[in-house]
């Protein structure tokens, strides 16, 4: 099985690109959502660590908005509590998908939390900043504070792009970018076959 993870910056289009693939798709999001939403265990050992912000279940993410407004280093402590369960999903997922030929996963912080193995295929997803900002703009809960705090959280668009196997350019247009995918889908599987 070929892993491929899509990487770049926030509001750079991941889950839009990682969807198109059109293979087993595993987003750390959806996951957090529904953590957040479900599961109680999270929530009490979350609201034993931060008691004056976290005070409701299922968990409201604009209480956990203004919690790593308040402080950066609690974006590292709702971290630890919460990654150990994303990524027992993501072995639960790799598991029932080992017989395929390629998945695909779409999580913020891949390379950060050193998820990344030996052999997958990280994809940098480059796009130009004005496009990025005017996306994010776009989004229900737009906080510029609180993307900035996100991205002092993650490497640099640099370091991202130097460990990645390929570049994918964005320039979101949805018929070229669904040919661009397809197109990599063929050159990774073609790689892969002829190392």
């Amino acid at each position: 099985m070929i892993i491929v993870s899509i990487v770049g910056d926030i509001g750079s289009g991941k889950t839009y690109v990682s969807r198109l693939f059109k293979i087993p798709r595993f987003s750390a999001d959806i996951e957090v959502k529904k953590l957040y939403k479900n599961n109680k265990n999270c929530f009490n050992a979350l609201k034993k660590k931060f008691p004056k912000f976290i005070s409701t279940f299922p968990i409201k993410k604009k209480e956990l908005s203004n919690l790593i407004k308040n402080n950066l280093s609690h974006l590292k402590k709702i971290g630890l509590i919460v990654h150990p369960y994303i990524r027992k999903k993501l072995k639960v997922f790799l598991k029932k998908n080992k017989n395929k030929k390629m998945v695909v996963l779409d999580i913020p912080l891949y390379l950060e939390n050193k998820m990344n193995k030996k052999n997958d295929i990280i994809v940098f997803l480059k796009t130009k900043k004005k496009d990025v900002e005017q996306n994010l703009r776009k989004r229900k809960n737009y906080n510029k504070k609180l993307l900035n705090i996100l991205r002092e959280s993650q490497f640099s668009l640099i370091k991202k792009k130097i460990k990645s196997n390929y570049v994918l350019i964005n320039d979101y247009n949805s018929a070229i970018m669904k040919k661009k995918v397809n197109m990599l889908k063929l050159i990774i599987l073609n790689d892969r076959s002829s190392s």
